[in-house]
């Protein structure tokens, strides 16, 4: 029997690392995907060496490096699972947004989901796999970073189009969106404003942000067999957040319990 593959791509990030580490765990080996190989080859070292995790360097805007890394996945075995994590976000307002970082924005958050599907899906219709996509509570409601937001509504929308169109070959597809996640990426906001995390709380009903093992166990629980019967699905990791706003809430009704 073939060995099981999963692919996480933007693998050298915290949210990457986190799901991969979780993703461990059903899968015989775990193929983490980053346009900076040498982070990624680090990642596999520290979550147990290439016998489980193996590094490849990929841009997943490119779709000859995607095929690359298609073939890479290929020969370890088969893919089980496919986790869309690569992404990033650029202008903070739609005024601040040029063409280039549109389009910029929209290749790496929704085209190279496109891309890297298409290049093993032949392999989870074998395996009648799952795909995740990491999408955003930007992709549900406006929090700036246009051109991201946009492009993570487009991937909301891939995730329902595939859930559909494939769902005859097995494969199962949802999507996870994550609210505001302590990760490195926010470091340089962090160091311009050490109190933005604490100042973000406050509009979480669970009063705290995400950790990248939040958005991993999501991933996990998506990809597995407890989630048979679920595709087309987007799963908030917001900590409350698209559900409502506290003080809101508490304006609105003039109530002391929210």
């Amino acid at each position: 029997m073939p060995k099981s593959v999963a692919i996480v791509t933007g693998a050298a990030g915290d949210i990457g690392r986190a799901i991969a580490r979780r993703l461990a765990d059903g899968h015989d080996v775990v193929l983490l995907a980053d346009i900076d190989g040498d982070s990624a080859g680090e990642v596999a070292r520290d979550l147990g060496g290439e016998a489980r995790f193996l590094a490849v360097a990929c841009d997943v805007t490119d779709a000859a490096s995607v095929t690359a890394m298609s073939e890479k996945a290929a020969s370890q075995g088969v893919v089980h699972t496919l986790v869309n994590n690569a992404g990033a976000a650029r202008a903070v307002s739609l005024q601040e947004t040029t063409q280039d970082i549109w389009r910029m924005d929209n290749a790496l958050n929704l085209e190279a989901a496109f891309l890297c599907f298409r290049a093993v899906e032949e392999m989870l219709k074998e395996s009648r796999g799952s795909v995740v996509n990491i999408a955003s509570v930007n992709g549900i409601s406006v929090f700036g970073h246009p051109a991201y937001s946009a492009a993570k509504a487009g991937l909301l929308h891939l995730t329902r189009l595939i859930a559909v169109e494939y769902g005859k070959f097995g494969i199962r597809s949802n999507a996870v969106a994550p609210g505001t996640v302590r990760t490195r990426a926010w470091e340089a906001r962090a160091a311009a404003n050490p109190q933005v995390f604490e100042e973000a709380k406050r509009w979480y009903p669970l009063q705290r942000i995400v950790d990248p093992d939040d958005v991993a166990n999501a991933v996990y629980f998506l990809a597995g067999p407890q989630a048979s019967a679920i595709s087309g699905v987007c799963l908030p990791v917001d900590c409350g957040l698209t559900a409502g706003q506290t003080e809101l809430a508490r304006t609105f009704s003039q109530s002391s319990h929210y």
